[in-house]
């Protein structure tokens, strides 16, 4: 019998507790003390509930709850001792036909995670389709997760415990996250398309305009017209553009998208969502017959990354007129200049002026995007509404002393260029932590033929810092420069610093932020508002109109530029529903 939430509602607590039976592993508490919550406003409401009481348990609760599982391939898959659940999911990633040589690296692996953890090894392994992990990605995650700290693994393990419940939660309530489904297999069929020297190892890189760029691009392009886009093309900088017209003619047009190329070895997801959750929208609209008083227009921006060319938001730039010529005369790794690879690809340079956008025809700009970053994976919550996205300074520095005898030159009489520069690093990592939200990061730190021997006597870094106001981010650069000046001069140095780039914060428009967290709150999730450290076409187009950004939970820790980068169909499944509810709002 499929279960309801009005049953759950009506339901005294024990009565409750034995319909969300079998759950979480042997574990009736979680669902007893979850009842709290109701009247439970939706399945994703009931998930994040029950998730609640598991990560306030204390713990000894927690454990309790993380042995309670059986291990993969362990010793009660063998017995037949597992319940029906774990035996069907087991069964669903073929643990149950494992090869002798696959058995006994997961035994191997049992026992030393046991003996380094003290716990069973956790993994969702229906995976984040729902669908199954396969068995060699599952011994590949074993294997990774074994080096984790032990107080990061147990959040792991609940995690991956959370995730399991959600798909118990979809098979018993007969949900299934279809439009989250198609929306993840788009992105796994465009990842099939990498540049060469990368198909081979089994990476996705798609830079600006090669082969699998292109390719790309009219796979997307054939997708939109499926779902039933008026108008798409190809424009003149390598844009996908789909219109979906609006009931009447002369309509202003919501503006929406991300981008489609990647960074080198990246992740299937970053910038790609953001095409395919408002593509979603549009095939139902279609179907329904439905015209809205606005049109819908999707870009699937070409270029965000600057992997190919050091050109940063061609895409986007070019429909606000910031498409700066002197582009085209760089060169890329191979000689190739920008407007050589442009010509090849078919494109029209002369049109690039046509492409900017009146922003007198839009109501605004919305944006889509997974989140890369840990904050709502380990909140356990889905959503994130983008409150500003990080203005930031970028410095190219260098630090000079002198170099002399490791052996000979005794400690209070060094000129050591990178002990300096490793105070600072210490500096900036408790400067940032003062404001909360800043983040500031030294990426490179090179001493120049270096020798084990010798004293640093030159020593070049990198800084980059980023704050979700210019004030806050100003404020930053200030006080670690002036750091910078105070440790040279103390330690008898002197320093170069080069800016190398300059980003305005990007706040999101107050109304526009308020319709995300009215789609958010609708669907019975967690409210959560949060800056955006990383840069995003939103920013760009930020100059012309209002703009805001949803973001969707990350798993692995919410890395990203990596192929570890990942998210649910589940999860995706809310963020179309989220932008379905803006649509509403909008029509209302």
């Amino acid at each position: 019998m499929t279960l309801t939430l009005q049953q759950l509602n009506q339901a005294d607590v024990a009565e409750a507790t034995q319909l969300l039976d079998g759950i979480y592993e042997h574990s009736p508490w979680i669902a007893a003390a979850a009842m709290a919550a109701r009247p439970l406003r939706s399945l994703a409401h009931l998930k994040h509930a029950l998730a609640q009481v598991v990560n306030t348990a204390n713990a000894s609760a927690q454990l309790d709850l993380i042995r309670a599982h059986p291990e993969l391939a362990g010793k009660a898959m063998v017995s037949n001792t597992l319940t029906a659940e774990s035996t069907h999911e087991q069964s669903k990633a073929g643990l149950t036909q494992c090869t002798p040589e696959e058995f006994a690296r997961i035994q191997q692996l049992n026992a030393d995670y046991n003996q380094r953890f003290g716990f069973p090894f956790i993994l969702a392994v229906r995976g984040p389709r729902g669908t199954g992990l396969g068995k060699q990605e599952i011994i590949d995650t074993f294997a990774r997760r074994l080096f984790n700290h032990p107080d990061f693994e147990r959040a792991e393990a609940l995690r991956n415990i959370h995730r399991i419940a959600e798909i118990r939660l979809n098979d018993k309530f007969g949900f299934e996250p279809a439009l989250g489904n198609d929306v993840w297999d788009w992105q796994e069929r465009l990842a099939q398309h990498t540049d060469p020297g990368y198909a081979e190892l089994g990476q996705l890189t798609v830079t600006y305009l090669t082969d699998a760029h292109r390719a790309c691009a009219q796979r997307i392009s054939h997708w939109m017209r499926d779902c039933g886009f008026d108008e798409v093309e190809i424009d003149a900088v390598g844009n996908v553009v789909g219109r979906y017209r609006p009931a009447q003619e002369g309509g202003k047009y919501l503006l929406t998208g991300s981008h489609y190329d990647t960074v080198r070895n990246g992740g299937k997801y970053d910038g790609r969502l953001g095409i395919f959750v408002p593509m979603a929208c549009v095939r139902e609209l279609h179907r329904q017959n439905k015209r809205l008083p606005f049109g819908i227009e999707v870009v699937a921006f070409a270029e965000e990354e600057g992997q190919r060319y050091k050109a940063t938001f061609l895409g986007s730039g070019a429909l606000i007129g910031d498409f700066k010529s002197e582009w085209l005369d760089q060169h890329d790794t191979d000689g190739i200049t920008m407007r050589e690879a442009m010509q090849h690809a078919g494109l029209c340079i002369d049109d690039i002026p046509k492409l900017k956008r009146d922003a007198a025809h839009y109501l605004g700009f919305i944006e889509v995007h997974i989140e890369q970053g840990p904050v709502l994976n380990e909140l356990d919550i889905p959503l994130g509404v983008v409150t500003s996205i990080n203005g930031g300074q970028r410095y190219v520095c260098e630090m000079i002393g002198m170099a002399s005898h490791a052996g000979t030159t005794p400690m209070d009489r060094r000129r050591d260029a990178a002990n300096a520069v490793a105070e600072l690093a210490l500096y900036v990592e408790q400067r940032a932590a003062q404001d909360g939200d800043s983040v500031a990061t030294i990426g490179q730190l090179h001493v120049p033929n270096g020798s084990i021997n010798v004293v640093p006597g030159r020593c070049l870094f990198s800084l980059d810092m980023r704050a979700p106001t210019d004030p806050q981010r100003d404020a930053l650069v200030k006080d670690v420069l002036g750091k910078l000046e105070e440790i040279a001069q103390r330690r008898g140095l002197h320093f170069k610093a080069e800016q190398a780039m300059s980003a305005a914060a990007a706040p999101s428009d107050p109304a526009w932020q308020k319709r995300w967290e009215n789609a958010v709150d609708a669907l019975g999730v967690p409210l959560f508002r949060m800056p955006s450290g990383a840069g995003h076409d939103a920013m760009k187009i930020h100059e012309i109109m209002p703009q805001a950004m949803l973001f969707v939970r990350g798993l692995n820790s919410g890395i990203s530029h990596n192929p570890l980068e990942s998210t649910t169909s589940d999860d995706m499944q809310l963020a179309v529903d989220a932008f379905t509810h803006v649509l509403h709002q909008l029509d209302a």
